[in-house]
This record gives structure tokens, C-alpha cells and sequence, in this order.
């Protein structure tokens, strides 16, 4: 098989020689037992029960053979057979007190009951060898089994290949596992390593591509098939497995990599889609909103430059128009900026309690240029309710969707902003009367760029805001959601953790 040199030749170990023996008393012990059993039965017959009918001590003696083949080796029950026939034929065949049979007929049964033990005993022998067989083959696809699960838990295909050979040790109790990849060029080890598994060998096996098991130094061989393809190979030192067992572990280990490489391409393949995706979406968000304010710069520039007519206060409003637009182009690349570092984790929480309505508060500050004259209706049902949030990221949540009601809804309709604790959270939500949301783009409203089609056009906005509130409240551990009405108006509502010294916090 192409073993190395150091596998071939091992000296006599003299632990083995112990376990051996030791391995060697219960069978002592059983053949003790037996003679035991047959000196009983005779000793009873003889002495105390007086018993001389051939058959009924024939059949005592059977019984015998027939347990002791049902719960110990071969050459026990056969050894046990031989004793039964010999006291039978000394004790109980006339002439009684020695080996001598005088009637023919004795002849036949003695040899009928000595044929019929052994068989008894083959039979039952070779019926318990079948049942132990059974049961390691049960255990074997049971261990196959439990093996498969694992190999559906590795995330990829590096994790999968590093942690086979472990699992292999774990799974079947064996000493050492390595594992050669055919495409890779490279050999995978469990915790422990053999010289007798090394890369050599290994490819050997991949060449004669048939299992190879070596009894005498505890070694197995096997091809990893894929198919026809044989992808690989593996060693493993210990308890010989059966051939069976080695054939499903090869299958086994080359479907499971298959799979990692194909969920790993998947993920890829879903990973360029969706840049994809976004790049088009990035492009049309600079198609329709970059545009604006780059075309009303050009005019004013243009104006500026070739109109010199202008007096002080055209030229104030042109500049006026030039500083508005470029403080615009300047807030859509930041939020491009701030969702990009959100969705990367760059940024760090700096998570305290705080009030609710110290939230509410901060947040109706900062829109309150924006809001101008509408009237804000705060409803709070704990004013002492308080949160573990980043407070400035908190509030620019609560900023994003006030400045979203206030510009989808009509200036004279009231924003209603409502808190309460429910499930060691704080939901907190913005309800306004606006036009609503049509249910097909309810699940859209939250991705990068995307804007109401029925609003897109006629209200400015970048279509990030919303993306960057989901961000922030993820990254609390809270969540975010609408609830819409064509005609009637929406409500956000996101939550937030209580403080963990609040009497709601579990």
C-alpha cells in the first residue's frame, strides 16, 4: 500500500501483550462457568435426583451448551459440548464409570447430542456475531449521521476543510485524521499528527482510488468521490472503520465541500448583484438629485459671470441660491458617507440613559427651522421613561422621520409623537396625515434611495434618510417599521432598550 518504512515494522509492545491478556480473563472466566455448570448438573443427577433417563440428561445438557454458546465464544460452547458428551458418556451410558459404550444404539445418540451441541452452538455463535455486527453498523451510520449534521454547520469553505479531520476524531472516537485536497495541493490535520498519514501516502491512495485498510498498524484509506471525480483523500489512524462506513465518509466529505464552494460562489454571485443594484441606484440618485442643484449653480454662476447689469441684490439672491445648493450637494454626500460607515460598523455607540422626552426635545430643536408654524403634539405616558441610546445618533433617528412627516404631509395637519414601554423597550412613533404609502412600496421605503413614486419628483429629498434611521436603531438593537393608509397617513414606529436601571428593563 506504500505505508513508510516506520509503519511496517513495529516492534512487540509489552502493554499489548497485557491487554491481551487482560482482554483473555472473561473467556477463563466463562469456561470456568460452563464446567461449573455441567459438574452441577451431573453432581445433581447423580447423587441427589437419581436420575438415569438418557434423554432427560441429554436435554440438561443441552440446555447448558445452548446459554453458554448464547453468551460467550465459540470455542467455549464447543469446549462445553465436549464435556457434556464425556460426562454423559461416563455417568449416565452403561456401562456406567467408563468411557466404553456396550449398546450401538448409545453410539448414535451420544453422536447425535455431540453434532447437535456444536451446531446449537455454531448457529447461536454465528447469530450473536450478526447481532454485534448489527449494532456497530448501527452505530456507524448513527456516528455517519451526527458527522453529516456538522458538515451542514461550516460557514465556509476555509472552516469546513480545517475543521473535518477534528469532527472525523470526535464523531468516530479515532486517533488521528488527515486530509489531502487533490486541487489545493494541501493537507488538512486533526489536533494530533502521524507520521504514518503524511502526503505521500496520500496521494497514493488517490492514484489506486479504492479504500485500503490496514489492520495490523490500525490504519484506513479512502478516496474523497465526488461522482466519478475523486477529489481528494484521506487517512485515518485508529479503530479500523468498515469499508462501507470509509466509502460514505469519502461521499460525505466531497458533497459537503461542493456545497461550501457553491453557497460561497452564491454568495458572491448575490454580493455583485447587488452592488449592482446599488450602483444603478447610486447613479440614478445622482441623475435626479444631483442634477438639481448642479444646474441651479450653473445658472447662477453663468448669470454671475455674463450678465453685468446685475445689481446688488440679484447678485445676492444668485450667490444666496449658489450657497443653498452647495450646502445640499455638501448634506447628500455626507449621508452617502454616514450609511456606508453605518453599514460597514465603523461607528461607535456611545451608549447612556437617557430621557425620552430629552430625545423628543432635541430632536424638535433641531427641526424647528424646518417645521416653521405646524403644530408638534407630544404624548408622553411616562415622562421619566429612559433609554440606553448614543443620544446625538438617537435623536438623528427622530430627525429623520419628523423631517419625513413634514414634508409628505400638509402644513396645517398636526405630527402627533408618542412614547410608551413595552417589552424592555421604548416605542417610539411619528404619525402624520399625510397621503400614506400604497402597501407595494412599504418594503421598499427603507432602501438606499429609493423615494415614493408618487412623491419623488415633487418633494426633494435623497431617499437616504430613512436607510440611515433603519441603520442607527439596528445598530441599537431595536427595530423600525411603518404602518400606512392611502388617504389617512402614516406611522413610524422604532424602538429602543430601557435603561437598565428603569423598573420595566427585564
Amino acid at each position: 500500500m506504500g505505508l513508510p518504512r516506520s509503519s511496517r515494522f513495529r516492534p512487540t509492545n509489552p502493554e499489548d501483550s497485557l491487554a491481551t491478556w487482560r482482554s483473555f480473563y472473561p473467556d477463563l472466566g466463562h469456561l470456568a462457568g460452563a464446567g461449573a455448570a455441567v459438574a452441577a448438573v451431573t453432581i445433581a443427577y447423580v447423587r441427589w435426583l437419581h436420575i438415569a433417563n438418557a434423554t432427560t440428561v441429554a436435554l440438561s445438557f443441552l440446555l447448558i451448551v445452548l446459554v453458554v454458546a448464547a453468551t460467550s465464544r465459540l470455542w467455549i460452547a464447543v469446549t462445553t459440548s465436549v464435556a457434556a458428551m464425556l460426562c454423559f458418556n461416563f455417568f449416565f451410558l452403561p456401562p456406567v464409570g467408563t468411557f466404553t459404550i456396550a449398546d450401538p444404539q448409545n453410539w448414535v445418540a451420544l453422536f447425535a447430542f455431540l453434532v447437535t451441541s456444536v451446531v446449537a452452538s455454531n448457529l447461536s455463535a454465528m447469530a450473536r456475531s450478526r447481532t454485534v455486527e448489527a449494532n456497530l453498523r448501527r452505530k456507524e451510520v448513527e456516528r455517519l449521521y451526527g458527522f453529516s449534521r456538522r458538515l451542514l454547520t461550516a460557514g465556509n469553505p476555509i472552516e469546513l476543510l480545517n475543521a473535518i479531520p477534528s469532527q472525523i476524531v470526535d464523531a468516530f472516537e479515532v486517533g488521528a485524521v488527515a486530509l489531502f485536497l487533490a486541487e489545493k495541493q494541501k493537507m488538512y490535520l486533526s489536533r494530533m499528527n502521524l507520521p504514518q498519514l503524511d502526503a505521500d501516502v496520500l496521494k497514493a491512495v488517490m492514484a489506486r482510488e479504492d479504500v485500503q485498510i490496514d489492520a495490523e498498524h490500525s490504519l484506513c484509506f479512502a478516496p474523497i468521490r465526488l461522482g466519478a471525480k475523486i477529489v481528494g483523500s484521506m487517512g485515518i489512524s485508529g479503530p479500523v472503520l468498515s469499508v462501507q462506513t470509509l466509502e460514505a465518509l469519502g461521499t460525505l466529505i466531497a458533497v459537503a465541500i461542493e456545497r461550501a464552494y457553491a453557497i460561497e460562489q452564491l454568495g458572491k454571485t448575490e454580493a455583485a448583484r447587488e452592488g449592482e443594484r446599488l450602483k444603478s441606484a447610486l447613479l440614478d440618485a445622482i441623475t435626479h438629485d444631483f442634477r438639481t442643484p448642479l444646474t441651479s449653480i450653473k445658472a447662477s454662476v453663468t448669470s454671475l459671470l455674463s450678465d453685468s447689469n446685475l445689481n446688488e441684490g440679484q447678485k445676492a439672491d444668485l450667490l444666496a441660491v449658489i450657497n443653498e445648493e452647495c450646502d445640499r450637494l455638501n448634506r447628500l454626500v455626507g449621508e452617502a458617507g454616514e450609511m456606508a460607515r453605518l453599514e460597514a460598523g465603523e461607528v461607535k455607540l456611545d451608549m447612556e440613559p437617557h430621557r425620552v422626552g430629552e430625545l423628543i426635545a432635541a430632536a424638535l430643536d433641531t427641526c424647528k427651522g424646518s417645521l416653521g408654524t405646524r403644530h408638534v403634539r407630544v404624548d408622553l405616558k411616562d415622562p421619566e421613561l429612559r433609554v440606553q441610546a448614543d443620544l446625538p445618533r438617537a435623536k438623528e433617528v427622530l430627525v429623520h422621520l419628523i423631517e419625513n412627516a413634514n414634508l409628505y404631509s400638509s402644513p396645517d395637519q398636526p405630527i402627533t409623537i408618542q412614547a410608551e414601554a413595552k417589552d424592555s423597550f421604548a416605542h417610539v412613533s411619528i404619525a402624520d396625515r399625510g397621503p400614506g404609502i400604497d402597501d407595494m412600496e412599504l418594503n421598499l421605503i427603507f432602501d438606499k434611495f429609493y423615494r415614493g413614486r408618487g412623491q419623488r419628483y415633487r418633494v426633494q429629498g435623497t431617499g437616504m434618510g430613512l436607510p440611515i434611521a433603519k441603520a442607527i436603531v439596528e445598530a441599537h438593537g431595536g427595530t423600525i417599521g411603518v404602518v400606512s393608509q392611502l388617504g389617512h397617513g402614516s406611522v413610524f414606529t422604532f424602538t429602543l432598550p430601557l435603561a437598565r436601571g428603569d423598573s420595566r428593563y427585564r
